[in-house]
Parts: structure tokens; C-alpha cells; sequence
């Protein structure tokens, strides 16, 4: 969710500063605030989340003091919020689509947007509350969703219509049924694509499955790369960015996370990189999805540019530049974790959304040559910097206090006794690949939990062997947990499988130390080009 919002908070912000850039005019003669209006959307998102999440209290309530009838009860209250925002919605003109052929556009009120549409929002929250809550299936939990939506096509019109006032009720009950035959017919002609599409994604899935070409793609990335993680990821992106094109969106996940996943996971543990795997799967959709706007086949351009009535590939390529300022974020993914908000408490999930927010910001400033005025290239560096600052603050941190200390090989059951419960230990395994007998290594974790070391090695499965001042690994038994991180490797070839490097967790400052060099950088550009913005109006005046 946060990636998603803060990446959207981005576009709008570049269009804001496009817009700012040549000195565009608002539309029609209502007075826009940019701060007012995130903060708008930013309230409204949040108190619609919470919504989503507190309305689990009452019904946990209701279903205990009313255990038999409580879907009847739960029932009538959704009754009583729809009629109530139906009344609500009648006090506001429906909306109507923009001409946009029209030679003067107006903007329409913000609070008349939502009076118009807050009964809309009811199938979410029914949708969000038996996933998220009750833990119901997919389907199920959308066939509720749906059903309700069902019911609001056909009675929202002829309801209105009692509330104005309005004697044609049966006009717009028949208007109701249009409506959801309309949807209907409209549903399953985009059912066609997505269902084509999803069916071509298992056949690739299937043919990388039974041919083995995703390891042929970890070895070509891997050789182009020359085992560089940077290369490697930037390598992924444009190789998801080419799988992602022309598929829509379930179609393009598939594809990317079944060819180009297992190469981050793969490649990035032999270089010491340790991703949860939701993190690479968001890695690679990021780029697969960049593909929906990214000539020549930018079908979301396309369509963008028919609305429009832009050129084509021009669009496409405007789109593309665009996303390219927020590019960033896939790689925050991962090499900070904490922006998927992963092992984070409130407090730190609540700075983690302002850091991230401000940097994608201050990045977007940086990238687009504008912030509170034209920036000079040393500014653009400097805010730049100041944003992969606030970013990654564990990369100046870590150069400041290194956060593992070396651990000699043959000590691994005796750092995992003195490890604190949950610390996680890096142990990096070198050895001959089973199908090229080539030397890699990969990483593993390990997890102390406070019990004797010894038993912790016993029971992750690794079987140690000293010799010759090396501590060298037996193949481990089936259904261990070191034997999906091993079963790559060769036991029984002439050179050994060990244990080559240990590192265990050392103390060290918050990185979150790290925003206030990076905020004062940001604040020194913006006061810097506050003074030179002055003395350009005063020279314009």
C-alpha cells in the first residue's frame, strides 16, 4: 500500500511542478491549493482505512450479543448506511462525463464529488471486511462485493428519485436494470482479454516449468551482469519491462514473477543479499507494470493519448520519462524493506511513510529540474542525494557503524548462543554448483532463539565438519530448513561445500539518524532557491 500511494503522491506532484514549470493556469475559476488538495485525498484514504479496519469492533460485538441473528442485524445496518448516503448523494446533481471537446472546462467541487459517490465505497468495504476479517475465500468475499453492487445498480436511481421528490420511479428503476445490463455485458467483454491473457500466462508459466529456461534466464543475467547486484537488478527491471508488455495486469504478474523472481532470489543470495520475497515479487511487477505505458506497445498510453487526442508514441514516451521518476522505488524495496513496511512497529511504520513520502518528493524535485524554482544542476544533485538519504539511510549508517561484526566459521554454534533471541546471522556457503560444478556461494539466515547453539545448528540441518581449518557441510537431510538453501549444491564433488563467512548482528545508532543531514540538505536547496525566486519576481515586476 505505502510504495503505491507514495509512487501516485509522485505523479501527481510531477504534473504539479509541469504545470508550474510553463506557467499553466488552473482550470475554470475555482482557487486550487496543492496542499489542501493531498491533504484531502491523504485524510480521506487514511479515514477510509481505518474505516475498513474499525469496522471490525462492532461487528465482533453484534455477533457476540446476537450470535443468531447477527447476519440479519449486520445486514440491516448496510441497509441503513446505503439508504442514509443515498439521501446524502440526493442532495447533489448527478455527475455527468466531461465533454472534452468542450472549449472551457470547469472543475467540479470536491465535496459534491464525494456526496455524489460515497455509497460506491460500501461493496469495498464489504469486499476489504471478508478478506481482510472474516479470512473468506477470494471468491466468495467478491461475490458478497458484487452481489451488493448488484443491488445498488438497480435501486440507487429510483431511491434518489423518492428523496427529490420525483414521481418517475419506474423510469428509473428500468434506467437501474440498463445500467446493470450495461455493466454486465461490459464486464464480460473485458473478461475476454483478461481470461486470453491469463490463459497464454499459464502456458509460459508451464513452459518455464517443464523446459528450465527461468534457470537459463538466471544464467544469462548472471553472465551480462558479471555478477555486479547492481547490474543485475537494472538487468531484471528491463528484462520485466520487455515480459510485461502488451499483458494486463494479473497476465503481467505472472509472467514476470514466474520468470524473472526466482533470478533476484537467486543471483542476490550469491551476492549477499538476503530480500523477503515479497519485496523481489514487487521488484519485478514495478518494471512489468512500467511496460503499460512504455512504447511501442504502452497500451495505457494509447489509451491516454485517445482520450487526449495526443500522438501516440509521443504520449508513450512522455509516460515513460514520467515513471522513470519514480523508478527509484523498486530498488528501495530492495535494499530497505522497511518501505513495505516488513517487521515494523507503528511508530517506525508512521516515520517510514513521511521519510518515504519526502523522498520520492524530494526525488521527483530533483529529476524534474524544479523545486521551488529552477534548479541549478549542483541542486539537483544535492537533492537527489538528500532523497537516496532519506531512502536508504542504513547506507551511510552502516559505513558509519557496520551492523555485523566477522565471526570465524568454526564459532557458529557459539555466536548463535550469544546472540540476543531473534537476531539473524549471515552465514555464507561456498561450494561446486550440482549442474556445473562451477565454485558459487549463496547466503543463508539464521535465527537465534536463545536456546544452546549447538541444538540451533542440529536443528536448521547442517552437519559441520572441521577440517584443515575449514568447517565443512554434509549434505543436510530432507525437510530441514537448510536444505532449500543447499540443494543447489554439490556434496559429493572434489571440492567441499563450507562455510566460508559468518556475520553476526553488532550494535549500532538508529539509521534514522541519518534524516536530519538529509532534511537540513533539502531545507539549505529550498532556501537557497526561495532567495533566487524572490529577486526573479522582483525583476519581473
Amino acid at each position: 500500500f505505502l510504495p503505491a500511494a507514495i509512487s501516485y503522491i509522485a505523479l501527481v506532484y510531477i504534473v504539479h511542478l509541469e504545470a508550474v514549470k510553463r506557467n499553466m493556469p488552473t482550470l475554470g475559476n475555482h482557487v486550487v491549493s496543492m496542499g489542501r488538495t493531498i491533504g484531502g485525498m491523504a485524510l480521506f484514504f487514511a479515514g477510509f482505512a481505518a474505516l475498513c479496519y474499525g469496522v471490525q469492533y462492532p461487528v465482533k460485538w453484534i455477533v457476540a450479543a446476537m450470535p443468531g441473528a447477527s447476519g440479519l442485524t449486520l445486514s440491516a445496518l448496510v441497509v441503513v448506511a446505503y439508504i442514509a448516503l443515498l439521501w446524502l448523494a440526493s442532495g447533489v446533481d448527478d455527475l455527468v462525463p466531461d465533454d472534452p471537446n468542450a472549449k472551457e472546462v470547469e472543475l467540479p467541487v470536491v465535496a459534491e464529488i464525494y456526496k455524489a459517490g460515497l455509497h460506491y465505497l460500501l461493496p469495498i468495504i464489504v469486499l476489504v471486511y471478508f478478506l481482510m476479517i472474516e479470512q473468506k475465500s477470494p471468491g466468495l468475499s467478491a461475490f458478497w462485493a458484487t452481489a451488493l453492487l448488484f443491488v445498488i445498480l438497480l435501486t440507487q436511481k429510483p431511491l434518489k428519485a423518492i428523496f427529490r421528490g420525483q414521481s418517475d420511479m419506474a423510469n428509473a428503476f428500468v434506467e437501474g436494470v440498463h445500467d446493470l445490463w450495461n455493466g454486465l455485458i461490459d464486464g464480460a467483454r473485458n473478461m475476454i482479454g483478461i481470461a486470453l491473457a491469463t490463459a497464454t500466462a499459464g502456458v509460459i508459466v508451464g513452459t518455464v516449468t517443464l523446459t528450465g529456461v527461468g534457470q537459463v534466464m538466471a544464467d544469462l543475467v548472471e553472465f551480462v551482469s558479471g555478477g555486479n547486484l547492481i547490474l543485475m537488478l537494472v538487468m531484471v527491471g528491463l528484462l520485466s519491462l520487455v515480459l510485461g508488455m502488451g499483458l494486463p495486469t494479473t497476465a503481467n504478474y505472472i509472467v514476470v514473477s514466474s520468470l524473472m523472481a526466482g533470478v533476484v532470489v537467486e543471483l542476490g543470495a550469491q551476492s549477499g543479499l538476503i530480500v523477503p520475497l515479497i519485496a523481489v515479487h514487487l521488484f519485478v511487477f514495478y518494471f512489468g507494470i512500467m511496460a503499460d505505458v512504455t512504447p511501442p506497445v504502452g497500451l495505457a498510453s494509447f489509451a491516454a493519448a485517445a482520450v487526449s487526442g495526443g500522438d501516440a508514441i509521443r504520449t508513450g514516451f512522455t509516460a515513460f520519462f514520467y515513471s522513470l521518476r519514480t523508478v527509484a522505488l523498486p530498488f528501495v524495496f530492495i535494499f530497505n524493506t522497511d518501505l513495505l513496511l516488513i517487521d515494523v512497529n507503528w511508530m517506525q511504520g508512521i516515520l517510514v511513510a513521511i521519510s518515504a513520502t519526502i523522498a520520492i518528493l524530494v526525488f521527483t524535485a530533483g529529476t524534474m529540474g524544479y523545486f521551488v524554482s529552477r534548479n541549478r544542476i549542483y541542486e539537483s544533485i544535492l537533492l537527489i542525494f538528500a532523497a537516496f538519504a532519506l531512502f536508504r539511510p542504513d547506507f551511510f549508517m552502516d559505513r558509519v557503524m557496520p551492523p555485523y561484526a566477522q565471526v570465524p566459521p568454526a564459532q557458529l554454534a557459539q555466536a548463535l548462543s550469544d546472540a540476543e533471541p531473534g537476531a539473524e546471522l549471515r552465514v555464507t556457503v561456498e561450494g561446486p554448483d550440482f549442474d556445473t560444478s562451477e565454485i558459487k556461494s549463496t547466503t543463508m539466515i539464521m535465527t537465534a532463539d536463545g536456546t544452546d547453539g549447538q541444538a540451533a545448528v542440529d536443528a536448521y540441518g547442517l552437519l559441520l565438519l572441521e577440517e584443515d581449518g575449514a568447517v565443512k557441510l554434509e549434505e543436510p537431510m530432507f525437510g530441514t530448513p537448510a536444505a532449500p538453501n543447499l540443494e543447489s549444491f554439490d556434496f559429493y564433488a572434489d571440492a567441499p561445500v563450507q562455510i566460508i563467512a559468518i556475520q553476526a548482528p553488532a550494535s549500532q545508532l538508529p539509521k534514522e539518524l541519518m534524516f536530519l543531514p538529509a532534511l537540513l540538505l533539502v531545507a539549505l536547496v529550498a532556501l537557497m532557491q526561495r532567495g533566487r525566486a524572490r529577486e526573479e519576481e522582483g525583476v519581473t515586476a
